[in-house]
């Protein structure tokens, strides 16, 4: 066992340079972008905001099938035909994930009606922006449900399907406050933080799963109806993100099987500086 143990420690750094070369290698030759025209996308949240999209932006890429889930059924119903419209086959379902059997009695219509999804996109969130004091125990809960553990049932709902196929995407619309915290948001930082724990674990659990991989993105302050009236201290230098813009790094990340994706790329020395 003492011998096992050694050989792994001289092997250690080894390893970490043969990764840190290959991931080198690939920031500077990327790889060729998936086709998506196979693939069945499902989003959380699709009918407004980045969901909203996202969508469009699947379609526009190729996408064979687009599901939307979400708790109003006029927009998503507007963007399901505004997609259509485009010559995408889309569907939309009244689902919210902060209801796990909702989500698996849902997810099994889906799987009836339009057939196995092999992109999920985790991208429904709320957000009260008040402080601890000020918040109302029932908005704390929620805004945890939604945001975090509504991601356990819907990856448990359509993940078994991928690992059976070998072939699946789980993709997660984060926020760089999972890293950076501040205050007025105890709720939605919390949340994220937990949130992108759990995609942590996740992409490294399926490291030795052939076929199936994960994407996390965490965008700065993106300019949507969730985040009216927010106040950035310097907007200049940080101006806020268009969700357009989001959506379409988000699915050339998918496309390219990029784990992690930060909006924009100053949001990691944000992180560094923060550390």
């Amino acid at each position: 066992m003492e011998l096992k143990s050694a050989c792994r420690m001289v092997l250690f750094p080894v390893q970490m340079l043969f990764y840190i070369v290959r991931a080198s290698l690939s920031a500077l030759f990327p790889s060729r972008r998936k086709d998506l025209s196979k693939e069945v996308v499902l989003i959380t949240g699709g009918g407004r905001g980045i969901g909203r999209h996202l969508a469009k932006e699947f379609a526009k890429q190729g996408a064979r099938k687009v599901i939307l889930w979400g708790r109003t059924e006029k927009c998503l119903k507007e963007t399901a035909e505004e997609i259509s419209l485009s010559g995408t086959e889309c569907h939309y379902f009244l689902c919210d994930v902060a209801n796990r059997e909702e989500v698996y009695k849902q997810a099994k219509v889906v799987r009836e009606k339009v057939g196995d999804v092999s992109i999920l996109v985790n991208n429904a969130a709320v957000v009260h922006g008040k402080s601890l004091m000020d918040s109302d125990d029932d908005a704390l809960l929620k805004s945890q449900h939604i945001n975090t553990m509504g991601q356990f049932w819907t990856t448990k709902a359509f993940l078994p399907r991928m690992l059976e196929l070998q072939h699946g995407h789980v993709v997660c619309i984060n926020s760089i406050l999972s890293q950076s915290p501040i205050p007025g948001a105890i709720d939605y930082c919390t949340s994220k933080a937990s949130s992108l724990a759990f995609m942590e674990s996740l992409t490294l659990g399926l490291l030795d799963c052939p076929g199936v991989s994960c994407t996390t993105v965490l965008p700065f302050h993106t300019n949507t109806e969730m985040f009216q009236g927010m106040r950035v201290r310097f907007p200049q230098l940080f101006p806020p993100l268009k969700p357009e813009i989001v959506a379409q790094r988000t699915v050339d990340a998918v496309r390219a099987d990029k784990a992690f994706l930060y909006l924009p790329w100053t949001m990691h020395a944000l992180v560094i500086l923060k550390r």
